[in-house]
């Protein structure tokens, strides 16, 4: 039996493709109603994280933040007293590596092995099984999770250690959110310049400098559609203070990144946290025509 827990706009996917592919799957979320289409399509319900470790002998977790691993790992009918021993606990919740590093200890104490297994991707390839894991922990536990791990993604990175999957998450989506940032800003400063906007979006991912994410970001840009998010401001702009933090702890100085993270942090004061990370754009081009 396979478990999951936290059935968000990411793991309800991954969930659902596990489930797509014949695995017998034992379910729990903080709020039961995001799991009833699992349960109905013969996901098996769960009471509490708990319950969820005491049936699988495999359990992946996928939740908001920090906090939220701690709220399902800790406590009486917390996932750490339901796991037997030998399971494997596979992570991909986006947390900071000495976190990762923390859970694996408190999981060896209990005999339960762990793997950090964050991703890479969003809603669409969550939904194609074309994510990217980028994994810490034993070699051997890695190979035991790669036939799983294959069907929710298309690519399977062993970092390192425990705690290296999350340090590679945390590179990455630093990177994604001055990706984003700085194709918006050259968005709204090309129209700014009475340059038409589709045909200036053509132009910059025809470009040497448009990434991939680019290429799927444009169409919120292009219809300013951004209240259906596939990834949330407040994600990125978490994701950006945990690497933040991170860096503070090696003396290393972000000074990049801290000034997209500002940004990320005024959208969500200005009521916009639940928006689309790509309403950065939105944002900017109204700041400049006032």
């Amino acid at each position: 039996m396979i478990g999951f827990i936290g059935i968000g706009i990411m793991g309800s996917r991954m969930a659902g493709r596990l489930l797509a592919a014949g695995k017998p799957l034992v379910v729990h979320n903080r709020t039961k109603e995001k799991a009833d289409p699992l349960i109905g399509k013969g996901a098996k319900w769960a009471d509490s994280p708990r319950a969820v470790g005491e049936q699988a002998d495999i359990v992946f977790t996928m939740l908001a933040d920090p906090e939220a691993v701690d709220a399902v790992a800790y406590g009486e009918n917390g996932l750490l007293n339901g796991l037997n021993p030998g399971s494997l606990w596979i992570d991909s919740s986006t947390i900071n590596p000495a976190h990762s590093v923390r859970l694996a200890k408190d999981a060896a104490e209990k005999n339960v092995r762990f793997l950090d297994a964050p991703v890479a991707g969003s809603t669409g390839p969550a939904e194609k099984g074309e994510l990217i894991f980028f994994v810490g922990g034993s070699a051997k536990d890695v190979e035991e999770a790669r036939p799983l791990l294959s069907i929710m993604g298309k690519d399977i990175q062993h970092k390192g250690a425990n705690g290296q999957g999350t340090a590679m998450k945390l590179v990455n989506n630093l990177m994604l959110g001055q990706t984003v940032a700085a194709f918006s800003e050259a968005v709204a400063f090309g129209e700014s310049l009475g340059l038409d906007k589709k045909g200036l979006i053509h132009s910059l991912l025809e470009g040497p400098t448009a990434a991939p994410i680019l290429h799927f970001k444009q169409h919120k840009v292009l219809d300013g559609d951004f209240e259906k998010a596939d990834f949330k401001v407040v994600s990125i702009y978490k994701d950006m203070e945990l690497a933040a933090e991170e860096a503070y702890t090696h003396n290393f100085a972000l000074p990049i990144s801290n000034t997209v993270k500002s940004l990320y942090g005024l959208l969500k004061q200005k009521g916009m946290g639940e928006y689309d990370f790509a309403s950065l754009y939105k944002f900017l081009k109204n700041d400049s025509n006032r």
